[in-house]
């Protein structure tokens, strides 16, 4: 399944990714990832939640790199039970506009490997594009 979290810039999405990100892993009995673009805010993720910072991988510039990168996490840990993506439409070259193609391939994803992601969105839930056939929940 995939959760997204709305909300205009500054209304405290990344504070809320932490905090979720930080709930599951007392209840997961496998991996939860945190990925945001910068080391900011990382300080009160829990330690057993791996954080990544996208700016360490400067050369994943795409939105097929970016789903690239997210299979061969999968590929090489089985236990991901959850992905936490901060601000999706800062990540690399994913738009409004290409936002539906991205939440397609997530989905996908999401259910090939029986994982939960979590994604905050600087919108309001409204301006979010119609995403028809896909399965997804509006947290905010």
């Amino acid at each position: 399944m995939v959760y997204l979290i709305t909300g205009p810039r500054g209304s405290g999405k990344t504070q809320q990714m932490i905090e979720l990100a930080n709930e599951k892993e007392k209840t997961s009995n496998g991996n939860v990832v945190l990925i945001k673009k910068s080391h900011r805010d990382t300080s009160s993720v829990n330690f057993n939640i791996r954080a990544i910072c996208m700016a360490d991988y400067s050369d994943i510039t795409t939105l097929e790199e970016l789903i690239g990168f997210l299979y061969g996490m999968v590929a090489g840990n089985h236990d991901i039970e959850t992905i936490f993506i901060d601000g999706v439409l800062k990540q690399v070259d994913i738009s409004i506009d290409s936002f539906p193609v991205f939440m397609q391939k997530i989905d996908k994803i999401a259910k090939a490997n029986h994982i939960e992601f979590y994604l905050s969105v600087s919108l309001e839930a409204d301006k979010i594009p119609a995403m028809e056939n896909l399965e997804y929940k509006v947290l905010s």
